[in-house]
């Protein structure tokens, strides 16, 4: 039965997701948002909302063991985001080259996504030193702070530099309007903001049950919630809204496919951190230290293959899917 109403928060948690993104997007579209800070700000923070949610609605829940799940969703996004993610992209440009009109080289603004890296190694890193070594609790709640005020900061910086808007960027119809496709005219802004909230409100109620039921599960099999949390949660929400990134390299889209998972780096390694260090007592397991390593070695190594040949070949891949399995070893052995 636990296993069944997972399944079911996951498709709740995605559909609400699929909403939302699609709102979202249109929300920048009509406010002539540069395509970089589409991708870096809306489209992420879209596809990041449900991993965000999660450590929320278990903070607020209160249930025993709610911490656990909370810091397993917290750090297991970014993680897999800096490993399986990156190494999607890589395989889609190296799939589809000949469809591709810049081959297998990203045609990206290099410098954005530098920053973008950085900003993740930078707040991830410190996210992992203030959990590692025992502080007082004001330092976590100051370290915390800083993370908010870096990221209000990275938004502003993005939508003040986020690029031309794009012309040709074809919209997917607004899901709850598809009259506005037919007769070619934008939705009407109401029906665009009402669908952000039942989007919004299906990943809250979708991730209350997901928390429940995960937690009732670790009991059931006798593993510590953190290690479900780690490996379900990010391959549930995050893992299939990035398939968004896959289809926008197959096209030539890359500035959009690459800003969406490096902009939900940065949201994730501030946003959802902050609330961690600021609402429950950031202490971290084996697991979660070892997650954080190897998530910020994928961040190394997507910036190293940046700025090498602006590409991500097959040695870049081999190594996102190295560093991810090295996790799942330790966690199958340990």
């Amino acid at each position: 039965m636990e296993i069944f109403l997972l399944l079911i928060s996951f498709a709740i948690i995605l559909a609400g997701a699929l909403l939302f993104t699609n709102g979202i997007e249109w929300v920048g579209h009509k406010l002539n948002l540069g395509e970089g800070a589409v991708g870096s700000i809306l489209a992420a923070v879209g596809t990041a909302m449900p991993e965000t949610l999660i450590p929320i609605v278990a903070i607020i829940g209160g249930v025993q063991g709610s911490d656990e799940v909370a810091v397993g969703a917290i750090v297991g996004a970014p993680f897999l985001l800096a490993t399986i993610a990156m190494a999607l992209v890589g395989i889609a440009a190296l799939a589809y080259v000949r469809r591709r009109p810049q081959g297998h080289r990203l045609d990206v603004h290099v410098e954005t996504l530098d920053r973008d890296l950085l900003f993740f190694m930078i707040f991830f890193g410190l996210a992992l030193v203030i959990g590692v070594v025992e502080t007082p609790t004001w330092v976590e709640i100051a370290a915390g702070a800083v993370c908010l005020l870096a990221y209000v900061w990275y938004a502003w910086m993005t939508i003040k530099n986020g690029g031309a808007v794009s012309e040709d960027h074809e919209m997917d119809p607004l899901l709850m309007d598809r009259r506005a496709d037919r007769t070619g005219s934008d939705p009407p802004n109401a029906i665009m903001i009402v669908q952000v909230l039942i989007g919004l409100g299906a990943m809250v109620g979708g991730a209350h049950l997901f928390v429940e039921e995960l937690v009732h599960l670790a009991d059931s099999i006798g593993a510590p919630a953190i290690v479900l949390s780690l490996i379900l949660a990010p391959l549930a929400t995050e893992l299939p809204e990035k398939a968004n990134s896959f289809f926008w390299v197959r096209d030539g889209k890359d500035s959009l496919a690459l800003g969406n998972i490096t902009g939900a780096m940065v949201f994730q390694s501030t946003i959802p951190v902050f609330v961690g260090m600021v609402f429950i007592d950031w202490s971290l397991d084996r697991y979660a230290v070892l997650s954080m390593l190897l998530g910020l070695a994928g961040g190394v190594v997507a910036y190293w293959a940046l700025r090498r040949r602006s590409e991500f070949g097959r040695v870049a891949i081999a190594l996102w899917g190295t560093l991810y399995l090295v996790f799942l070893a330790y966690v199958i052995i340990a």
